[in-house]
């Protein structure tokens, strides 16, 4: 009996060791388990908020219209118009499917079948060579995730995935795809991808150019058709190549798609229209206040007459500085560029106050004709002074008796310092003042010669009024403004022209204006289609300044150096500024 208790003794020793040995594994498991439960659920709670995340909120876009309602620049737009597969041509996302997830459909929100694949892939070529997310996946990471690569980061998007699938439809979670992904800078989703490289949005894009667009997919720079234009094709025909053997095109289509794939072009250089619209935007602030929503603002601007404006401009200014505004006779702006090139400055040199030299004579003049002078009424040029003041003509030259038009047309001094004294200067301070620019003004005399400052805006403006035929001009620049959903909350009710200037002096200032471009200074800015103007160049030579008027449009040309320093003094508002107005005027 005792060498039986002994053998049981014996027996029950291993048994006990093997116990406590499952027990330890067992333990350790539950453990681990338990650890990487509280790190998902560390992961989990360090999760974006997946409502907030799918309704984000970005600032309001606005998007600029021409004055046919033609779009020329977005402000603030990183997306482009929803897409979905039910408004899509077939194509577009079927090219998708074809070589992002072909078994988009059948799986869940994670393939194992492409892990596998992606993993004999990676190891058959000894490199990271494929990999086995599906578009579900690819969703949750572009909508919610950084793209560090961190284990945490993958545990989310897993998680994140298996909530896309439960609580949307596959065709939704492709329509988030196709709506989230970042395939231009930093524009999201292939409308504004379609917009950017083809010039048109996603609902227009055909067989090619589908293809070309899910050949970015890969990796969007690599691939770009902008940028690496054969990369982009060699990838688009596998495109096509799946989409044939998945049964979505034929290969007679493809085929056809295959020969139309070509490099994107870059779309026209939406600089010139910079000022503009930086100038429409405070226009816009001033009218409805803050801004909530998408906007979409129509303007005054003439694209045709702005492209032609820019060009001559930045053909003429060699190392100097310009800036040109056109007017309707209603005030409605129909061209502003504030300099040659934007991205070098942002300054809009059409707002600046500038010294407007003898581009200011017609408000004197005016004064004189509403007095009752005619453009035949003697006066004389001679020199004179007032006070210390004592300014020449541009070439020392005096004429002596001579009719007001000659004196107009060669722009002397004398004479407008003689009709201010005469009338005062009060008189002539409140002429300016009707036409818009009267508190601007320094009550000196030299302000008569153009010495107060005063912007290329402001001074165009003056001229409205005259071939307004003396009517009162307020400078506009927004006719319209709607919002996403079409809804008018701005819409211009012009107020009533009021009367500033009498027919017969209107009539009489005209044909002033007229002589300076047939026989004075402003020579060199006549074509058929000139109804007249008026040159004006600032002491020193530090402004030149070309002021005329077509049937169509007031137009303000300024030329000068943004530090004020002089030009040279062969530019003169009867040179460079009038040839850039009859250049701009006769094509």
């Amino acid at each position: 009996m005792g060498q039986g208790k002994d053998n049981r003794s014996i027996n029950d020793k291993p048994r006990s060791m093997k116990s406590r040995l499952i027990a330890f594994v067992i333990n350790v498991v539950l453990v681990a388990v338990a650890c990487v439960a509280l790190y998902i659920l560390y992961v989990f709670l360090q999760m974006p908020s997946l409502d907030s995340m799918l309704h984000e909120t970005r600032k309001p876009a606005i998007t600029f219209l021409d004055k046919n309602g033609d779009e020329i620049r977005s402000m603030g737009r990183i997306m482009g118009d929803p897409v979905s597969v039910e408004t899509l041509p077939p194509h577009v996302w079927q090219a998708i499917i074809a070589i992002e997830d072909k078994n988009f459909y059948k799986h869940g929100a994670v393939s194992v079948r492409g892990i596998f694949r992606a993993m004999v892939t990676n190891l058959f070529n000894k490199r990271f060579a494929a990999g086995g997310s599906t578009i579900t996946q690819q969703t949750a990471k572009n909508i919610f995730l950084s793209r560090d690569k961190k284990m945490s980061r993958k545990i989310q998007e897993l998680i994140l995935s298996q909530w896309l699938e439960n609580r949307f439809s596959k065709n939704q979670i492709l329509d988030l795809y196709m709506n989230r992904i970042s395939l231009v800078g930093g524009l999201r989703g292939i409308d504004a991808a379609a917009v950017s490289l083809f010039e048109h949005g996603a609902d227009e894009l055909t067989v090619a150019e589908a293809a070309q667009i899910a050949a970015m997919l890969k990796a969007p720079t690599l691939y770009s058709p902008l940028k690496n234009p054969d990369r982009n094709i060699k990838r688009a025909r596998v495109v096509l190549t799946e989409m044939v053997k998945q049964g979505y095109i034929s290969e007679n289509v493809a085929r056809t798609a295959a020969q139309q794939l070509k490099p994107a072009t870059t779309k026209q250089d939406k600089n010139i229209y910079r000022y503009w619209t930086d100038f429409v935007m405070d226009e816009v602030e001033s009218r409805i206040g803050e801004i909530a929503s998408d906007l979409y603002v129509y303007t005054t601007i003439d694209t045709k007459l702005q492209a032609q404006v820019a060009a001559t401009l930045s053909a003429n200014i060699d190392e100097y500085q310009g800036a040109i505004v056109a007017i309707a006779r209603d005030g409605a702006i129909q061209s502003m560029v504030g300099g040659d090139d934007y991205r070098v400055s942002q300054f809009n040199r059409v707002l600046a106050p500038r010294q407007p030299g003898s581009a200011f004579k017609p408000v004197v003049y005016l004064v004189a004709l509403e007095n009752g002078m005619t453009p035949t009424s003697y006066v004389n040029d001679s020199p004179f002074s007032i006070g210390d003041y004592n300014p020449k003509n541009y070439d020392e030259r005096y004429y002596g008796g001579i009719d007001l038009a000659t004196a107009f047309a060669k722009s002397v001094n004398s004479v407008p310092l003689k009709l201010t004294q005469e009338y005062g200067i009060d008189t002539v301070l409140n002429m300016a003042a009707r036409l818009g620019v009267g508190g601007k003004l320094r009550r000196e005399y030299s302000t008569v010669l153009g010495a107060s400052e005063m912007s290329l805006l402001d001074l165009t403006t003056i001229y409205s009024v005259i071939w307004n035929d003396g009517k009162s001009v307020h400078p506009y620049s927004i006719y319209k403004i709607k919002d996403a959903n079409g809804n008018i909350i701005y819409e211009r009710n012009p107020s009533d022209e009021m009367t500033i200037l009498q027919p017969q002096t209107v009539e009489y200032m005209k044909q002033l204006l007229y002589e300076v471009v047939t026989k004075g200074t402003g020579k060199r800015a006549y074509t058929p289609r000139v109804f007249g103007g008026k040159t004006g160049t600032s002491n020193d030579n530090r402004d030149a300044w070309f002021i005329g008027a077509t049937a169509d449009y007031v137009m303000g040309v300024w030329i000068g150096r943004d530090d004020n320093s002089p030009m040279s003094n062969k530019i003169v508002g009867g040179t460079l500024p009038a040839s850039i107005f009859h250049d701009i005027v006769a094509k």
